[in-house]
């Protein structure tokens, strides 16, 4: 299966309701009506485009229609046209080093997914021909240590773990130790899951940061945050306070393919401006892609 294949399959949910929503509103009257900019401008919002991505749309289905007549009126490809350009320049791939370990943590709150992302892109760097390392830095829930350790397995990674219990900075430290020795090509680091509000398990992320950088300066070379996307519009809240924290270089949007909220993706970035790297569309390891912003726009205003 191709790439915009799996991501149409992935926004099935969010695409369904909101073609759904877009043709009953166009074809209710022959006319737009004051009325139907309201029903699109609430089913956007549904979706989570957020506001400024919903006004932008909005507006420009307006002056199409004024300028155009009924002719102007193809939402799905005014739409399209508007994301992707709301878009452009948002994506980005993994920073790579010229020379020694590229080091990626990978952070956010609980539930979101960030052991398995960690995986997925340690498979996605090596069937790209580089060597990875994974590192269980999440030491006080167990079952994230051994499912680390199950993928690493699965993918042929291997995985650097401390004792439970054991301080997530020192893990840090050793893997990176593990990673020069090695001449592992990227290091993907996975912290524990922290609420953004806990002051002192935010103090604890900080530390571990500071540990990589002193063990290697200037890592972690990437901090990837990873964001549920049936979480909504809750995640921007999580992405502020992380990015106060430890300055985030990019985003990881994962569980696309289990929600119709995915115009948070949109939401997010517009009010961040901060690169949509990667999102999660299913389970097996190649599920996550790197993001395009022209095939996420047809994606999600797809008119089938």
């Amino acid at each position: 299966m191709g790439l915009f294949q799996k991501l149409k399959e992935g926004l099935f949910k969010t695409q369904s309701k909101l073609a759904h929503e877009i043709k009953r509103i166009v074809t209710a009257s022959p006319k737009l009506t004051s009325g139907g900019l309201d029903e699109l401008e609430a089913a956007l919002i549904a979706a989570d485009l957020g506001l400024a991505m919903t006004a932008q749309i909005v507006a420009a289905v307006k002056h199409s229609y004024e300028t155009q007549g009924r002719a102007g009126l193809d939402v799905f490809a005014i739409a399209r046209a508007e994301v992707e350009r709301s878009l452009a320049g948002a994506a980005g791939d993994l920073r790579r080093l010229p020379d020694g370990v590229t080091v990626v943590s990978l952070v956010g709150v609980n539930g979101t997914g960030k052991t398995t992302t960690a995986a997925k892109l340690a498979h996605l760097v090596q069937s790209r021909g580089q060597t990875a390392l994974l590192a269980a830095c999440d030491t006080f829930r167990a079952a994230a240590v051994e499912q680390l350790k199950l993928w690493g397995e699965r993918l042929k990674v291997p995985v650097v773990a401390g004792a439970r219990g054991a301080d997530p900075a020192s893990v840090a430290h050793d893997s990176i130790a593990a990673a020069l020795a090695r001449k592992s090509d990227y290091l993907f680091i996975d912290t524990a899951g922290r609420l953004h509000t806990k002051h002192n398990l935010m103090k604890e992320l900080q530390k571990v940061h500071r540990v990589m950088d002193k063990k290697l300066p200037g890592a972690p070379h990437e901090t990837l945050l990873v964001l549920d996307a049936s979480t909504g519009m809750n995640a921007l809240t999580q992405a502020r306070e992380f990015n106060k924290s430890v300055p985030l270089t990019g985003l990881v949007i994962t569980k696309l393919d289990g929600t119709s909220k995915g115009g948070m993706v949109i939401a997010i970035q517009r009010e961040l401006g901060l690169p949509v790297k990667f999102i999660g569309v299913g389970e097996k390891p190649d599920d996550l892609q790197p993001f395009d912003a022209k095939q996420f726009a047809q994606a999600l205003f797809d008119e089938r």
